[in-house]
């Protein structure tokens, strides 16, 4: 086993090392009250994360500070129930919060992604005692990351990682990767099976024995999201932390697309940072071409043309993800199979256009821009990796298929975690 080292905000540790998580916040976070601040409180934030937002890409330097921030800026609580003091705020909210945020730094967006999911498990799935509990962490600054996926199983859902019973807490083996956020939290939720074959969310704390995280994560975008290698060697968990996960999938719930939309969130981000930071590039930057008789890049007919088409394209995406938020809020709400469905739909549209302007865009910058926006200085590039990275998370062509089933053939979507 590698030397144990403390996280750096300055320089991450080598790749393979076993890196022992932050300590839990000092005092609780700010606890934001509506949709209207969290609106406010999310691009107040936004303006601090974009600074030096490149050069943690560049250096891969991990966002120690700004994780910080994030989590008691309060804006990882906003969808904990008001029964319990928190915003619940509407998911249209809650998307647009993630996209003003992964307009400033997409990996930070995605971090929230899994913990945002999980509150929104306990409230489906949780009982009172357990919800009390882990509702509190949230609003005071507890930040949860994921141990889900598996990259040698044959499915995604096709889990190899157990629990068995040991009276007053369960002991948990397995290994895990894609485990994003996992490095920065405070406790790590780990999917893992019973012996009967149910799927359960056994939270773990981050330093708890047996349990560790590795930072081997090396994929070209989303660099600094850490998502690597979570291996759980007999870990012990008390039972008061292990959350029946299946039940939120035996009867409808909206916790499938609620995972999915904060994901077509981070790529509309994305899109929104991307289209920013060309138009200031041929405003600032770029030459006109020779034959355009203009003085100025910006005057040029087909620039302008191709800036409306990506706004016009930007907008139908953020049409639809704030549909989709109000149709899983209607689910939230009252979940049947009707208005479950009614949201897996709206958000497999929404995930479909915004894969579509974070690519279109990232590859369009380029063009726009120039040959002087490949330069290494300006790191434009990232936007690119960024959006090619986090668009994989799950294919968006099974997206079109399950639209067009359900209202072609009346065939609601398949009831899972990537649905």
């Amino acid at each position: 086993m590698s030397a144990v080292l403390q996280p750096s905000a300055s320089a991450p540790p080598a790749a393979n090392d076993a890196v022992p998580g932050l300590p839990l916040p000092d005092t609780p976070a700010h606890v934001i009250r509506d949709d209207a601040e969290a609106i406010a409180v999310a691009h107040a934030l936004a303006a601090k994360l974009i600074v030096g937002a490149s050069e943690r890409d560049r250096l891969r330097r991990w966002p120690v500070e700004e994780i910080d921030a994030y989590s008691q800026s309060g804006l990882w609580a906003i969808n904990v129930p008001k029964a319990f003091g928190g915003a619940e705020v509407s998911y249209a909210t809650l998307a647009e919060v993630i996209a003003i945020i992964s307009a400033a730094d997409p990996s930070l967006g995605q971090i929230t992604q899994n913990h945002l999911g999980f509150v929104a498990a306990v409230r489906t799935v949780s009982d009172a005692a357990q919800q009390k509990l882990f509702f509190a962490d949230f609003l005071r600054g507890v930040r949860w990351g994921n141990a889900f996926s598996e990259s040698g199983s044959k499915r995604a859902a096709d889990f190899e990682t157990r629990f068995t019973d040991a009276g007053d807490h369960v002991v948990v083996t397995g290994k895990k990767f894609y485990s994003t956020g996992a490095l920065l939290a405070h406790y790590v939720p780990i999917v893992a099976n019973d012996e009967q074959g149910n799927t359960w969310y056994v939270v773990a704390e981050r330093n708890a024995p047996g349990l560790t995280v590795i930072d081997d994560w090396s994929a070209f975008g989303q660099r600094t999201t850490l998502s690597g290698t979570v291996v759980i060697d007999h870990v012990k968990v008390p039972k008061t932390h292990l959350i029946p996960a299946y039940k939120g999938y035996d009867t409808p719930s909206a916790d499938g697309a609620i995972f999915q939309i904060i994901q077509a969130a981070v790529d509309v981000g994305i899109a929104r940072g991307t289209i920013a930071e060309t138009v200031d590039f041929i405003r600032t930057k770029t030459r006109p071409w020779i034959d355009s008789q203009r003085d100025h890049a910006w005057e040029d007919p087909y620039s302008i043309q191709a800036v409306g088409d990506l706004q016009i394209r930007l907008h139908a995406s953020e049409a639809l993800l704030e549909r989709a938020g109000r149709a899983i809020d209607r689910a939230v709400a009252a979940p049947d199979a009707d208005s479950v469905a009614a949201a897996q739909i709206a958000t497999a549209e929404a995930k479909v256009l915004s894969t579509e302007i974070a690519i279109l865009a990232t590859n369009k910058l380029f063009e726009l821009a120039g040959t002087r926006s490949t330069l290494g200085q300006y790191n434009l590039d990232r936007h690119w990796r960024n959006a090619r990275t986090h668009t994989l998370h799950d294919p968006v062509r099974w997206k079109y298929a399950i639209v067009g089933n359900y209202f072609l053939n009346g065939v609601k979507p398949p009831f899972h975690a990537w649905s």
